[in-house]
């Protein structure tokens, strides 16, 4: 356990570091022989671009164009190994410096950073020396954050009244200094500063999804390890499961991860979101930074990130229901063995019955028969046959309808899906429906249904419903309430 202080830090002392030297994936890091290999290239790799994830092939590849580049600087015997045996050094367990895993679709290996190698490489990226060092908006941010929390809190509704009335009067004033023509505007050094502060913070949560997504992987792990040698019941296992998920959820790193995937799952946020990153990379003072971008995307990585979290607990559900299927299967064939060895004893009495006394059964059962289950009776039925021969019947109802069938195109709704998506993406099934409503009623929703549960790049938002609505040949409106689907570029 580690020793905290009472700000709920964690302590420094000589046998937490020298643990941390001997055992923490980032302190191997910092010390190894190849460590500026290492680390530039993962950087470069990942944390520049942007990237969770690569396959080994790309892996491969870069590593060894970045050797040769260093081999023809620094000499063939820098560097001695093959790029692939590199790879599998740093993904090793005693390294731990890559995370080597499959995806479900697909059998080549994938590698991803581990959240240690992040923080290593986060703290080189901060010793070379800032050209710019933004205090105002930090200090600014404090305040902001002081005020929610002071504000937040306070439970007498005369004084919060009395802040909302005083942030009335300041807006009320600076609307009149506006419409006077004095309007405030932040200049070239606050905007760049602030565009500074922004970019470390949306890199940074990045970096939080890895840890978060770390921390549901190893309980992933633990739950694996416990069901592999679990003995006892059923019951016991679930109580244990669902308890340290209701933990993780109730925690505060679960809650803050809920309220960030609600905010961030909401497609006015998105689109509000998209709009300032656009406005403020128009910026004159923020194009003079070079800004990458590749960060007008960064919502998006923050989605793929959250998502890769979300498919971990899925998997947690899944590791489960495998179990219990298990434990099923398993106590049925504890009871058809119990049948064989009864029947098996039986067989062998048979040829060799024990001495003394034996009464034998007629049947394998106690035949049971109650007065009162003992139906009355009642005169069988004698069906009546005519004689008269058939005539032909006249009905005023079309057969039209026995031969009238309905067919969706299939290849026609994927189109309409992939041209969507060009200009936005992800979008909700409820919003592709509101731009091409329904024609063909239920069978064409449930052509859309099941278009989205082939794609891979598709997410069931459980959370959240939406409703549909059509209008049938009749004229009748319908309506079907569903869970929140959401369409991403593939």
């Amino acid at each position: 356990m580690v020793p905290e202080d009472s700000g709920g830090r964690s302590s420094i002392d000589y046998a937490r570091l020298d643990a941390l030297r001997r055992l923490h994936p980032a302190w191997r890091l910092l010390q190894a022989d190849h460590a500026p290999l290492v680390a530039s290239f993962l950087y470069d790799a990942y944390i520049a671009p942007n990237v969770r994830s690569l396959s080994r092939q790309e892996v491969v590849s870069r590593l060894e164009d970045t050797l040769y580049l260093l081999r023809e600087s620094a000499g063939a015997e820098t560097f001695p190994k093959e790029a692939r045996e590199y790879l599998e050094d740093w993904a090793s367990d005693d390294r731990g410096w890559l995370r080597k895993y499959y995806p479900g679709d697909s059998d080549e290996p994938h590698y991803d950073l581990t959240p240690a190698t992040e923080k290593a490489l986060e703290w080189l990226s901060g010793l070379e020396e800032q050209r710019f060092i933004g205090t105002s908006s930090r200090l600014l941010t404090v305040f902001d954050l002081l005020r929610q929390m002071a504000e937040g809190s306070e439970t007498d509704p005369e004084v919060r009244i009395r802040e909302l009335e005083r942030k009335q009067a300041e807006i009320a004033s600076e609307i009149g200094r506006i419409r006077s023509g004095k309007m405030e505007l932040m200049d070239e050094t606050a905007l760049r500063e602030r565009f500074i502060q922004v970019e470390a913070t949306a890199r940074a949560l990045l970096a939080d999804f890895r840890a978060v997504e770390q921390n549901f992987r190893t309980l992933d792990r633990e739950i694996r390890e416990r069901i592999a040698t679990w003995e006892g019941t059923k019951g016991a296992l679930l109580q244990e499961f669902f308890g340290e998920r209701d933990a993780i959820a109730d925690s505060d790193q679960g809650k803050s991860f809920r309220a960030f995937w609600d905010f961030l799952m909401s497609a006015s946020r998105q689109e509000e979101l998209t709009g300032l990153l656009e406005r403020v990379f128009s910026l004159e003072a923020v194009r003079s930074l070079r800004p990458d971008r590749r960060f007008l995307r960064i919502h998006y990585d923050w989605l793929a990130a959250g998502d890769g979290a979300q498919r971990t607990v899925a998997r947690l559900s899944e590791q489960l229901r495998r179990f219990l299927d298990e434990a099923a299967w398993l106590e049925n064939r504890r009871i058809m063995e119990l049948v064989r060895s009864v029947e098996q004893q039986a067989l062998k009495i048979r040829r060799d019955p024990p001495a003394g006394p034996v009464m034998t059964l007629s049947e394998a059962r106690a035949a049971v028969d109650l007065p009162f289950e003992r139906p009355l009776y009642r005169p069988p039925v004698r069906t009546q046959f005519s004689n008269k021969p058939l005539e032909a019947g006249v009905s005023d109802l079309s057969a039209d309808l026995l031969f009238s069938r309905t067919t969706v195109d299939r290849g026609r709704l994927e189109a309409r899906i992939d041209r969507a998506l060009l200009s936005q993406s992800p979008l909700s099934l409820g919003e592709i429906l509101a731009r091409h409503p329904l024609t063909q009623g239920l069978a064409e929703l449930v052509v859309y249904l099941a278009i989205a549960s082939d794609r891979s790049r598709t997410l069931f938002d459980e959370e959240r419903e939406e409703t549909v609505a059509w209008r049938d040949g009749e004229g009748c409106e319908r309506r079907a309430t569903l869970v929140r689907i959401l369409f991403y570029r593939e």
